[in-house]
């Protein structure tokens, strides 16, 4: 008899991408093969934690809108990385924003389940899989682990002979009920970069709340923030292993109107706190050493 508090895995395609979806007792997973994203995360009887664009385009060789992108081996324009990070760079002036990886098919290495809890890893390895302008060798891996909670865990391996300088982040796209009566705890005290104000740095005074764009970069962060969101009762947070920076992001109006797959009226409906290695806080690997950086996204009654 089949009993329904097993997780099941279903392999499907959607348009171009072979994803998996995951069911557990407690939430419903969906994950493409390509930049091994998480494209959405939802707990039965709730609403989504994990945003996926309604106008989402599901093709090869191009990231998906929403979900859990993984930038690397450099976040957002490689112009604004440190040097060390610059240099690792050896294709010309012109590059793609978040790095190399979100538009490659990852290869799965498996899928087990451990009682009720659902472990899934993907990696990439630039020497099968070169990437261009970026000539080194490295070995990535991100591993999912749905549970109670979702874990998210990217792993990198320098398996090249010469140091290597990267900066990262687990682009993550939350689900609110309205960002304009979300708050952001955990981030008061911390210096931030504010990148709309000629990258000025600031201090955050108490929890974030959002009145237009906000395009943030917040430096020496705590091991746990959370989204508080009344309207729906809930809390959703995030509890952080070695990282120490993190991207708060909204287009709102403006820029949500020049956004791919981004219909003009969706961006109260979403915001971005990305777990990041970002700025100062970039990784430098010495051959042979491998480094992880976690997030654990738990939605919590308020």
């Amino acid at each position: 008899m089949y009993d329904e508090t097993l997780p099941t895995v279903e392999q499907l395609e959607v348009d171009e991408l072979v994803c998996w979806r995951v069911h557990t007792r407690h939430a419903e997973l969906l994950v493409a093969q390509q930049g091994a994203q998480v494209l959405s995360y939802q707990p039965h009887g709730e609403e989504p934690v994990i945003w996926l664009s309604g106008e989402a385009d599901y093709r090869k060789g191009q990231a998906v809108r929403g979900g859990v992108p993984v930038c690397w081996p450099w976040f957002g324009d490689l112009r604004r990385n440190p040097a060390e990070v610059q240099g690792m760079h050896e294709g010309g002036p012109i590059c793609p924003a978040h790095g190399l990886v979100r538009e490659r098919d990852w290869q799965l290495l498996g899928i087990d389940s451990d009682g009720p809890a659902v472990h899934l890893e993907f990696a990439l390895d630039t020497r099968a899989e070169p990437l261009p302008g970026w000539p080194h060798a490295a070995e990535l891996k991100l591993s999912i682990v749905l549970d109670e909670q979702l874990q998210l865990t990217l792993s990198s391996r320098n398996t090249d002979d010469v140091p290597q300088a990267l900066s990262q982040a687990l682009h993550s796209y939350f689900a609110v009920s309205d960002v304009r009566e979300v708050e952001v705890e955990g981030l008061g005290g911390c210096r931030y970069i504010e990148t709309l104000e000629n990258w000025q740095l600031r201090q955050q005074d108490g929890n974030i709340a959002f009145t237009g764009e906000t395009d943030r970069i917040y430096l020496e962060t705590p091991s746990r923030m959370a989204i508080l969101d009344r309207a729906w009762k809930r809390r959703i947070q995030l509890d952080v292993e070695n990282s120490a920076s993190a991207v708060v992001w909204n287009p709102w109006t403006d820029k949500a109107r020049r956004l791919s797959q981004f219909s003009g009226d969706a961006w109260p409906g979403m915001l971005c706190i990305e777990t990041a290695r970002v700025m100062n806080d970039c990784v430098v690997l010495k051959p042979g050493e491998e480094q992880k950086m976690t997030v654990r996204i738990a939605s919590l009654p308020l």
